[in-house]
């Protein structure tokens, strides 16, 4: 299949070229004779969201494969290709059922590749609590706040057949050091619901993390003579951070004041969506919590607290670049590449070049997706 006449993001920007696929992945030419034509649109790799909770309806914590494959169909025709879904704060107990289930899950795409005209591909797991500050809980269930322990991981990581990629922590907590020097050989280490200050950030940082969950959000704020994990993360060009852009987490000047700070090589994009994305208004649930939605907004009926956003990744682009103004060729790459480089899929994710599975969306210049192409094969 070949895609004509679309203006291609390669290597930070657009440039009119064609792209060809050989029916799994981006090649030099292809001789199916199938043709796309994309005249007076844009032609993007493939979104890949590496933190949300669920959409749909479902939500990844349900444990089970029917809900992952009903959020996998939800993303794919959302432009999500790929998917990395993220854990809740649960017992072990749970998280085992959830590591199961997303190994069954990922064991039947894999041997179906069928599936994948249909589905987001799973890439991964985010194991987001329970190795969290309960002050800094947000919408995380404090039942199961647990202390940082490696063990515990390694358990899980077993059960998901190596699926977790990404496992978060918060830095001051006993043992949180230890934690991080033991496992990030393993997975990858983010600074998430936390309270730690600069100094300890920065320690964990130095120790090997290398990412920070929801800049802004579950951690304490950046200020002039106290700087905390944000101005720690800025410090450390080693480390990633990840940005909700959903109009409600973070304010529009805060997004493009963040790209000054960062810059394009260093943010990515999450939706951190949860079940009632893509459904009206109404009570749904966060990690066993009820939550209320109410136009883009969900919050925990208990206590108030923001709890997710109801927003796909998609959206969450395009109102970066339509809303906070920033260039489209910067704020696709942060949707994109940053996040394959990340969780390391970049051998085969995240951009338009031979040898990579040919995932892309074709979209017009007012954001309407036109086309999905997953492993070279059309959605739409």
């Amino acid at each position: 299949m070949k895609i004509l006449n679309g203006k291609v993001f390669e290597n930070g920007k657009f440039v009119e070229k064609e792209v060809a696929t050989d029916g799994s992945f981006f090649a030099a030419d292809s001789g199916d004779g199938k043709e796309i034509d994309a005249a007076g649109c844009y032609v993007i790799p493939g979104l890949i969201d590496i933190h949300f909770h669920g959409c749909a309806g479902v939500d990844f914590c349900d444990g089970t494969v029917e809900a992952m494959r009903h959020m996998a169909e939800y993303e794919l025709q959302n432009g999500i290709t790929s998917i990395h879904p993220a854990t809740m704060t649960l017992s072990e107990e749970e998280l085992t059922t959830i590591s199961k289930a997303a190994k069954t899950f990922h064991e039947e795409q894999k041997a179906d590749e069928t599936l994948l005209t249909k589905e987001a591909e799973l890439v991964g797991i985010y194991m987001e609590g329970p190795f969290i500050s309960m002050e800094k809980k947000g919408a995380q269930n404090p039942l199961y706040v647990h202390k940082p322990d490696a063990e515990m991981f390694r358990r899980l990581q077993k059960e998901a057949d190596g699926l977790y990629r990404v496992c978060v922590v918060a830095p001051e907590e006993p043992g949180a050091m230890e934690f991080i020097d033991s496992v990030k050989g393993e997975v990858r280490v983010s600074v998430a619901h936390t309270t730690a200050d600069y100094d300890t950030a920065k320690e964990a940082f130095e120790h090997g993390a290398r990412q920070v969950t929801h800049l802004y959000n579950a951690m304490p704020p950046f200020t002039h003579r106290a700087p905390g994990v944000i101005g720690a993360a800025c410090d450390n060009e080693n480390v990633m951070v990840e940005m909700i852009c959903d109009g409600v987490h973070l304010h529009p000047s805060t997004i493009r004041t963040s790209f000054k700070m960062f810059g394009k090589d260093r943010i990515i994009l999450i939706s951190d969506s949860m079940m009632a994305t893509g459904k009206p208004d109404g009570i749904y649930s966060l990690g066993g919590q009820e939550v209320q939605v109410h136009g883009n907004k969900a919050t925990l009926t208990v206590d108030g607290a923001i709890a997710g956003s109801v927003t796909n990744l998609f959206n969450c682009m395009k109102f970066t670049v339509k809303e906070a103004g920033l260039p489209f060729e910067e704020v696709v790459a942060c949707a994109t590449e940053n996040p394959a480089k990340a969780v390391g899929l970049w051998e085969k994710y995240g951009s338009i070049d031979n040898g990579k599975y040919a995932d892309c969306v074709i979209v017009d210049e007012d954001f309407n997706i036109r086309q999905i192409v997953k492993h070279g094969k059309t959605v739409l």
